[in-house]
C-alpha cells in the first residue's frame, strides 16, 4: 500500500492514555441512576439494564485474566478516530492476555447479522493506526432492532467464542447497543455489549460525555476550509459566500466553527426554533446584514447555515412532524414514488397543506419524499444554501427599490460535509478515541454490558483524563420515531443559556458589521501543544478554560 509522508509520520505516533488506564485497574461504582426522561417507560423496558451506577476507573491491583474474544461494529456515519478506538481495543485486550482476539463485523452491524467479519491482527491493526476513516471493515446503517436479528447475531458469537461486542456508533447506535445488551443479559447468553460516542455533529454528549468522538477533527477541517474561503472572500470582496455545514439535529458544529472563525452571519437551529422565527424572519435577518455591510461599501461576506436548520423553523417543523405520520401510515408503503407528493397532500391539515404549497417545489420534495432508516429527512440533500441565497437576493432587490439597499450582492455556495467525516484525526481525537477503545476493555474485564465508554476532563493534558463508564438507558427517554413512541438517547441541542452560545452572541454584532475573520490553518500534527493539542472552543468555554 503506497503511503504519503503523513500517514508514514502518523503511523509511529503513540496515541496518550490516561493514568488511571496505564496499570491495573478497579472500578468505582456511583449511585444507582435513572434515564433522563420516561423513568417507569424506560425501566420497563430495559429491567436487566437499568438503573445502573456511572463507573470510574482508578489504580488497582495486578490480576491474571483469561484471554477473551472480542467483536467490535462502526455503525452509522463516519467519524475521524474510528480507527483509533479499534487500535484501543486491540491493545486494551492484547494487555489483558495476549491470547485475546478482536473480530471485526464487516459494514456495520449487518455483518453481525449476516455473519460477515475478519479478524483483526497486529498487520492489519497496524497500518490503520491515526489514519481517519472507517475503512478497516467499514461502516453500515442496518438498525438492530428485531429479534431475528439478535438470534442471527448470536449464533457467530458464540461460533466465534466472542464474549463481548462493543458497538461504535451515534445516539442511534448505540441506543440499539442498549436493546442489544437488555436482549442477551434477558436471555442469559452471556455477551456484554459496550457502545463507544461517535458522531461529528456533537449532539451525543450530557454530564457524563464531555464530547462525541470525531466533533474535533470535522470541525477543524472545516474551519480551515472556511478559513480559506474568508480569505479569498476578503480578497476579491465580491462575493456572499453561503456555506451549510453538516449536523442535522444540532447547531453545535456550526456554532464551533464560528467560534473558530468568526464569520458575519452564523445561524444557529435552535435560536431560530426559541425565537418562533419564520423563514421570511430569517432571511430577513440575513439580508439585513449584508445590507449594513453594503453601507459601509463592503458587499462580500460568509453565512454560516447548520445542515438542518429547516427542521428547526417551527412552521416546518410542524408540517414534517405530520408528513412524518403520513409516511408511517400503512397505506404509504403502497403508494408509488411518483404518486408521493399528491398522496401527502391529500392527508395534511389545511394549515401544513398551505405551508407545504408555500415552498418551492426542489424543497417540498425532498420533505415528502424518502427518509433515512431512522425516519429522519435527509437534510443534507436539502439545498438550504442555496434557497437562503435566493431569498435573500429578492429581498435585497424589493429594498434597493424602496431606498434600503445600495450594494452588490453575488452568492457562492458550498456544503462541507462529507470533506470532514473521515478527515486524519486531530492529536484530541487520536488521544481520545485511543482511550475510548482501550477503557471499553476495562468495561469488559469489569464484567459491564449495556455501558457506554467514556473519557472526562479533556481540557486538561491526557494524563488527568478520568476513565469510566456511564449505563445507556440513562440518557434515554421516549420519542416519536415512525409515527410511534420508541426508546431513544436524548440529543444534545446548543444551549442558549450555555457559555459557547453566550459567547457567540455577544460578538456576533461586530462580526456581521466589521470583518473579524480569523484563519485557523490546517490541522497541526507536530509542533507545540497550543497549536498542536487544543481541544474545540466549545468544550474550553464550557469548562471555562
Amino acid at each position: 500500500m503506497e503511503k504519503s509522508y503523513l500517514q508514514i509520520a502518523r503511523a509511529a505516533y503513540q496515541p496518550k492514555l490516561p493514568k488511571a488506564l496505564q496499570g491495573a485497574v478497579a472500578a468505582k461504582e456511583g449511585k444507582p441512576t435513572q434515564s433522563v426522561g420516561n423513568q417507569e417507560e424506560i425501566q420497563q423496558l430495559f429491567p436487566n439494564t437499568y438503573g445502573m451506577p456511572v463507573i470510574e476507573f482508578e489504580s488497582g491491583e495486578a490480576a491474571q485474566l483469561p484471554a477473551i474474544n472480542v467483536g467490535v461494529i462502526l455503525s452509522g456515519g463516519q467519524a475521524p478516530g474510528g480507527h483509533n478506538v479499534i487500535s484501543g481495543l486491540f491493545d486494551g485486550i492484547k494487555s489483558i492476555n495476549a491470547d485475546s482476539r478482536l473480530y471485526g463485523f464487516i459494514l456495520g452491524p449487518g455483518g453481525l447479522v449476516d455473519h460477515n467479519y475478519i479478524e483483526l491482527t497486529s498487520d492489519i491493526i497496524d497500518e490503520y493506526r491515526n489514519t481517519g476513516g472507517f475503512d478497516i471493515i467499514g461502516s453500515g446503517r442496518t438498525k438492530l432492532e428485531e429479534v431475528d436479528q439478535f438470534e442471527k447475531g448470536i449464533e457467530v458469537l458464540r461460533q466465534l467464542n466472542i464474549k463481548a461486542l462493543v458497538i461504535i456508533g451515534g445516539d442511534d447506535s448505540n441506543t440499539n447497543a442498549c436493546v442489544l445488551a437488555e436482549y442477551y443479559a434477558a436471555k442469559n447468553y452471556g455477551v456484554q455489549v459496550i457502545g463507544c460516542p461517535k458522531t461529528i455533529d456533537g449532539d451525543l454528549k450530557n454530564e457524563q460525555i464531555e464530547t462525541s468522538f470525531g466533533f474535533d477533527t470535522a470541525c477543524k477541517t472545516y474551519s480551515e476550509l472556511i478559513g480559506n474561503i474568508q480569505r479569498d472572500c476578503n480578497s476579491a470582496r465580491k462575493y456572499w459566500h453561503f456555506i451549510k455545514l453538516m449536523g442535522r439535529s444540532a447547531s453545535h458544529i456550526a456554532l464551533e466553527c464560528a467560534l473558530q472563525c468568526q464569520p458575519n452571519v452564523c445561524l444557529v437551529s435552535e435560536e431560530v426554533e426559541a425565537k418562533d422565527m419564520t423563514l421570511d424572519d430569517v432571511v430577513t435577518y440575513i439580508a439585513k446584514a449584508v445590507a449594513d455591510r453594503a453601507a459601509d461599501g463592503n458587499n462580500f461576506g460568509t453565512v454560516l447555515i447548520p445542515e438542518g436548520l429547516i427542521e428547526f423553523i417551527p412552521a416546518i417543523k410542524k408540517l414534517i412532524a405530520e408528513l412524518n405520520d403520513i409516511l408511517a401510515m400503512d397505506e404509504a408503503a403502497e403508494v408509488s414514488r411518483k404518486e408521493q407528493i399528491d398522496f401527502v397532500k391529500r392527508h395534511l391539515s389545511e394549515t401544513n397543506l398551505a405551508i407545504f404549497n408555500s415552498l418551492p417545489t426542489s424543497v417540498a420534495r425532498q420533505l415528502a419524499l424518502d427518509r433515512d432508516p431512522h425516519g429522519n429527512v435527509q437534510v443534507s440533500l436539502i439545498e438550504t444554501e442555496k434557497l437562503l441565497s435566493e431569498m435573500v437576493a429578492d429581498k435585497l432587490i424589493a429594498w434597493k427599490r424602496e431606498g434600503k439597499y445600495c450594494g452588490k450582492f453575488a452568492a457562492q455556495h458550498h456544503f462541507f460535509g462529507y470533506e470532514g467525516r473521515c478527515a486524519a484525526p486531530s492529536n484530541y481525537d487520536a488521544d481520545y478515541c485511543y482511550s475510548l477503545g482501550f477503557n471499553a476493555t476495562r468495561l469488559i474485564a469489569a464484567g459491564k454490558t449495556g455501558y457506554m465508554s467514556i473519557i472526562k476532563n479533556t481540557t486538561a493534558p491526557a494524563a488527568e483524563w478520568i476513565a469510566g463508564g456511564v449505563p445507556i438507558t440513562m440518557m434515554m427517554n421516549l420519542e416519536r420515531r415512525n409515527g410511534k413512541m420508541k426508546p431513544v438517547i436524548r440529543k444534545a441541542l446548543v444551549e442558549l443559556d450555555g457559555a459557547p452560545f453566550k459567547y457567540f452572541a455577544a460578538n456576533r454584532e461586530e462580526w456581521a458589521r466589521q470583518t473579524r475573520y480569523v484563519y485557523p490553518g490546517p490541522i497541526q500534527y507536530f509542533g507545540p501543544t497550543e497549536v498542536c493539542d487544543q481541544p474545540t472552543m466549545t468544550l474550553k468555554l464550557e469548562q471555562n478554560k
